[in-house]
């Protein structure tokens, strides 16, 4: 009993210190309007350089090569704090200048890209009009293979990945954590899509717990709000909502001539960058959640699945393989414990291949399959923490690109800026990474391409991007 006393004391002790504590996140500073390049300020693994290929580029998230080799990146069009911009794709010739390829809609971002068999595939964030994967020819020609995708929340449609005869892609979640509040406002689309909500794959039965927020349409008002439900919709113990498909937090796949999309897995929050390895088995890097909303989460970190078709892995109720009610690990000080939205679970979510940091934003990754950098393994690009919107944090986290073991969960650092603490070039006044966001090695596996988002500044009030900041780098041995 004296040592429970004594643990639970030092526990209330370091809750208060954490309470004290400001933030201190890695876009945390004041505004940055332009961006110095210095390879010298970044550390990179031994026998290894970094050269920057191509600058000046607005919201870049993805690159990859066609059958000549040569460069094509891809421009979002859109970044959160609701900035609009053009999504396109750019060809990088060998003088480095840049060629146009093809522009798209108002409604990004475009999250992925893919060359395949004469042909581009672009995951379209949908943001305003829904969630689609395009096709776009060496002429430019763009065409939509599936459309209205769900895609109108927080986090976007994603991928792609092709195997065999299909393109497979993640829709994330519309919530940070299955329960739509205040928070959807301040990205902005609640205001947009005031009836939109999380949708599950399968039916699914409610635990029945509602969550009281301020009105986000009156001041001096509250509304209540259940799970998978409208802004304002409570539910009830035993509530039985309908799956269907497309639906959110899910990968799913498509013909690659386009149709009806498929369910291949369900229950993840953001799946972002898909890959296959060298053997065929599809991984997935999955967002964890943020400690904000109606039903804030406490130090759930990124996580890298391996996906097993017909499986649900968690979403909303388990970080990983844990179960977040009951325990400890994600209950934030002076913040509610979380309980389970689901009644009952369709199955226990497996093993994540490894765990990454809380807020890291691990986001785009390639597996290295020639055997030049780390053969089998994961190099995986942090866009980096958006504190203090996503939670308190101590320091920086993210702003790398790290390497992991899938079949160890081993961690190790690759591409980091120099300094006292690992951050942003623009935190640190140097002229290293920014926030990478995505990784792709070249045809022949000897290089690896770094997808540089370029500056992104937070505060209470969002994200504050900058335009004609982003960056591609290339590392390539000695």
């Amino acid at each position: 009993m004296h040592s429970v006393a004594i643990c639970a004391l030092v526990a209330l002790l370091l809750a208060g210190c954490y309470g004290m504590r400001r933030s201190k996140g890695g876009g945390q500073i004041a505004a940055v309007s332009q961006r110095k390049l210095d390879t010298a300020a970044i550390a990179i693994a031994r026998g290894y350089t970094i050269t920057p290929v191509i600058t000046d580029l607005t919201f870049p998230t993805a690159c990859d090569f066609d059958d000549q080799g040569r460069l094509y990146v891809i421009e979002a069009g859109y970044s959160y704090g609701e900035v609009w911009t053009a999504p396109r794709l750019i060809r990088i010739d060998g003088d480095n200048s840049k060629t146009v390829i093809a522009t798209g809609d108002k409604n990004g971002p475009w999250t992925g890209l893919v060359y395949h068999d004469g042909n581009f595939y672009v995951a379209e964030g949908g943001q305003l009009n829904g969630g689609k994967i395009l096709r776009i020819g060496m002429d430019g020609k763009i065409t939509a293979l599936v459309s209205d995708l769900p895609a109108f929340g927080d986090h976007h449609t994603n991928g792609p990945a092709i195997k065999g005869d299909y393109i497979y892609f993640g829709q994330g979640a519309a919530t940070n954590s299955g329960v739509v509040g205040p928070d959807n406002a301040k990205f902005g689309w609640l205001k947009r899509k005031p009836d939109f909500h999380d949708i599950p794959c399968q039916d699914i039965e409610l635990a029945g717990h509602n969550f009281e927020s301020a009105d986000t349409a009156a001041t001096n008002r509250k509304v209540v709000t259940g799970a998978y439900s409208a802004f304002g919709t409570t539910t009830r113990p035993g509530q039985v909502i309908k799956g269907k498909v497309p639906c959110t937090g899910a990968i799913m796949r498509i013909p690659l001539q386009g149709g009806a999309p498929e369910l291949v897995a369900w229950g993840l929050r953001n799946p972002y960058g898909l890959r296959f390895n060298a053997d065929g088995k599809l991984f997935v890097t999955d967002n964890g959640y943020d400690e904000r909303s109606s039903r804030p989460i406490w130090g759930a970190g990124d996580l890298l699945w391996e996906i097993t078709p017909g499986t649900w892995y968690g979403f909303p109720d388990f970080s990983g393989h844990q179960i977040l009610e009951g325990d400890i690990e994600f209950k934030g000080p002076g913040k509610p414990a979380a309980q389970s939205l689901l009644k009952k679970h369709p199955n226990q979510p497996p093993q994540p291949a490894a765990v990454l940091g809380v807020h890291s934003s691990s986001n785009g990754f390639d597996f290295d399959t020639g055997g030049f950098f780390a053969k089998g393994e994961a190099f995986v690009a942090q866009f980096g923490d958006m504190a203090p919107g996503v939670g308190k944090v101590v320091a920086p986290v993210g702003f790398k690109v790290v390497r992991v073991n899938p079949q160890t969960g081993v961690i190790r650092d690759f591409v980091v800026n120099k300094g006292k603490r690992n951050a942003p070039a623009s935190y640190l006044g140097s002229g290293g990474l920014e926030r990478p966001v995505s990784v792709k090695f070249s045809r022949s596996g000897e290089q690896l391409y770094i997808v540089d988002f370029g500056i992104v500044t937070t505060d209470k009030n969002g994200p504050k991007p900058t335009a004609g900041t982003g960056v591609v780098w290339k590392i390539a041995k000695r």
